[in-house]
């Protein structure tokens, strides 16, 4: 009597090659080591001139903000001023959160950290809804630089939060959308140099600097964070992090028993 052989059981689909994780890691840091070096170049070239005198005494040259801002109410002046610490401090702590090998080895110095960038992003982040009014690109940049600060206390209230009910993943998902926000400082002004080159080189002859640099400040208003926003989200999925969604899961869930 013969016997019928059976199909084998398909073989689980092969994992990445080792030297395929070898080049992701790779690239990887380098990627943060760019983030890295970009934000402590901003830190130190374009948030410590602020911090080296009152407004009225700044270069305008090292300082291009100061004169704007020197003619504002004592309040504003005072809110621009922690703006910028809040910032610089974000900036230069976050990086080091993203560090792997850094929340694995240090637990306690990776809390204290994350701590210390929240309250830089709390302080920062409230100063810059004060400041929105007085902005230089008047209500583009109300709406532009008033949302960026709202998304920014928001979704670092959210990491917050997340972290503090022990949800790991989602506080991860919300520090990658908050950090992309912080990280709108830094393509502010790659973005505002990338726009006033382009023109000029449109431009030639004729080109004028303080109209192009207008033009420039009006667009990186949004131009600065929306996009990191739409990359942090890409990220996230990739990751198989919580991703944003409109409607709330629960939510959803109710509405479909209460058709059924």
């Amino acid at each position: 009597m013969t016997t019928l052989a059976t199909d084998a059981p398909p073989s689980p689909p092969a994992g990445p090659s080792r030297s395929a994780r070898r080049r992701r890691r790779a690239t990887a840091r380098v990627g943060w080591l760019a983030v890295l070096l970009m934000s402590l170049t901003i830190v130190a070239y374009s948030a410590v001139p602020y911090l080296m005198g009152t407004l009225e005494q700044l270069d305008p040259d090292r300082a291009p903000l100061a004169p704007a801002y020197s003619h504002t109410p004592a309040v504003v002046q005072v809110a621009f001023v922690v703006h910028i610490v809040g910032a610089a401090v974000a900036l230069f702590v976050g990086p080091v959160q993203f560090w792997a090998a850094s929340r694995r080895r240090f637990p306690g110095l990776h809390r204290w950290l994350g701590r210390t960038y929240l309250v830089g992003v709390g302080v920062g982040g409230i100063a810059s809804l004060i400041m929105a009014p007085y902005n230089t690109a008047g209500m583009i940049g109300f709406l532009g630089f008033g949302t960026l600060g709202a998304l920014w206390v928001w979704t670092g209230w959210r990491a917050y939060r997340a972290i503090r009910t022990g949800d790991v993943r989602s506080h991860q998902a919300w520090m990658i959308r908050n950090f992309s926000l912080t990280f709108g400082a830094v393509m502010l002004r790659t973005w505002t140099g990338t726009l006033v080159a382009a023109q000029a080189f449109a431009a030639g002859d004729g080109f004028d600097f303080e109209a192009a640099f207008e033009n420039a400040y009006n667009a990186v208003t949004f131009l600065a964070w929306v996009p990191n926003l739409l990359i942090a989200e890409w990220m996230i999925r990739r990751r198989g992090l919580p991703s944003l969604q409109i409607v709330d899961p629960s939510a959803r869930v109710a509405q479909s028993s209460e058709r059924r």
